[in-house]
């Protein structure tokens, strides 16, 4: 009987050896998940010039009759439109209309009058002709607002600059930590983004520059510079 046994014995040992194998073969990648990795982050901002500027101006009467009060509401936007027709480098289109009841003081909720308002938006990069077209559209409607900001291009092309800026100070710093533990390193991830940059320079006019003395002078606009920026946290991976 134990004659007949050796060969089963012999065939077991044969069928449990590769089953070992793979037990080996893990350790590489144990090794690897071993592997120190860091985590930081690197910025860097470039300066763009604030080249457009965008003016809201507006028009608000009352009325009994809300009929007659929107044909001269609207004769007076179409006549400011077709002042800003006459500026090639303007853009100009109409903005919100808004139409209200006032209602009689005494509580009795009825309706005494209409207050309508509606507005134009005039853009230029042209800062010199804006200014220009503002100061004479106020002899009949009056400034809401006006914002300098760089137009989407010229942000576009700063936060390009500022992209590659701040990928360059994310491998210098990735080098240097690397370099500082005496060790070769791979990127692992990175993200980036636009952290935006300061809002649009903002310009309103004060009640007393509106009086009809002075409804002809250019508004005063500088542009100067926003301050755009981008930020990449990413994770290095340190090698042997």
């Amino acid at each position: 009987m134990s004659l007949r046994l050796w060969p089963s014995i012999l065939l077991g040992s044969a069928l449990i050896s590769p089953l070992a194998a793979p037990v080996a073969l893990a350790a590489p990648e144990q090794d690897a998940s071993r592997r120190q990795t860091i985590e930081f982050s690197a910025n860097a901002s470039q300066a763009a010039p604030n080249d457009l500027g965008i003016a809201t101006l507006y028009v608000e009467s009352n009325g009994k009759d809300a009929a007659a009060l929107a044909k001269e509401i609207n004769q007076r936007i179409a006549k400011a439109l077709d002042l800003a027709r006459g500026f090639a480098s303007v853009k100009a289109q109409s903005g919100g209309v808004s139409t209200w009841p006032v209602y009689a003081k005494n509580g009795q909720g009825k309706i005494e009058s209409w207050r309508m308002r509606s507005e134009i938006r005039i853009e230029s990069r042209d800062l010199g002709a804006l200014s220009e077209l503002i100061g004479r559209l106020q002899s009949d409607l009056a400034l809401s607002g006006v914002a300098i900001q760089p137009a989407p291009e010229t942000r576009r092309k700063a936060e390009e600059e500022a992209t590659v800026s701040a990928i360059q100070a994310f491998e210098q710093r990735a080098a240097l930590i690397a370099r500082t533990l005496g060790k070769q390193y791979r990127i692992v991830h990175m993200s980036i983004g636009d952290s935006g940059g300061l809002p649009p320079i903002r310009y309103r006019m004060q009640a007393s520059a509106m009086m009809a003395d002075a409804a002809h002078a250019p508004a005063p606009l500088e542009g100067g510079e926003s301050e755009l920026a981008v930020s990449i946290n990413g994770r290095i991976e340190l090698l042997d």
